[in-house]
């Protein structure tokens, strides 16, 4: 590390401790040119991929959007924020674990609606309609059997041993 203020490129770590959150280490340096001491802060450097669109464009993975995309399926929903917070967190936990420096729109409006689904399914509905662009009741009707739980049968009760 370049001492900043003589500059020379010779610096001493004195001290390193962990932050309280555990996500960066704060170091005390000093300069063994001009015995001046400062601090450093190391962090991690996560690089989210670039979302390539259908039309071949390409953007920044955004984390906003996807929020407002489950804002816009949940709205008037009884979901927790808390939940849609962790959804997009999961979310952004999958894309950083491909590695990848590009991805597919397509993958991650499966993966929102992989995440719609388990929070609500109307959410679900209405996300799947904008994404597959239904044209028409049909459309609608397909995706409403997707998550249509079948009805349970009754069942007799067990006998026990008298």
């Amino acid at each position: 590390m370049k001492c900043p203020f003589c500059a020379s490129a010779d610096t001493q770590v004195v001290d390193s401790r962990v932050s309280e959150a555990g996500d960066s280490i704060r170091r005390r340096r000093r300069c063994p040119a001009c015995q001046k001491r400062f601090t450093t802060y190391e962090t991690v450097e996560l690089r989210l991929p670039q979302v390539v669109k259908t039309n071949g464009s390409r953007a920044d993975f955004s984390v906003e959007k996807l929020r407002v995309g489950f804002a816009r399926a949940l709205h008037k929903r009884p979901v927790p924020t808390g939940y849609v917070d962790a959804a997009v967190e999961r979310i952004v936990a999958q894309v950083l674990a491909l590695g990848e420096r590009e991805i597919p729109s397509r993958r991650i409006g499966e993966m929102v609606m992989q995440e719609l689904y388990q929070l609500d399914q109307v959410g679900y509905i209405r996300f799947a309609s904008v994404y597959r662009a239904f044209q028409d009741a049909s459309d609608f009707r397909d995706a409403l059997r997707e998550v249509e739980v079948p009805p349970r049968t009754a069942r007799r009760p067990r006998r026990t041993k008298s």
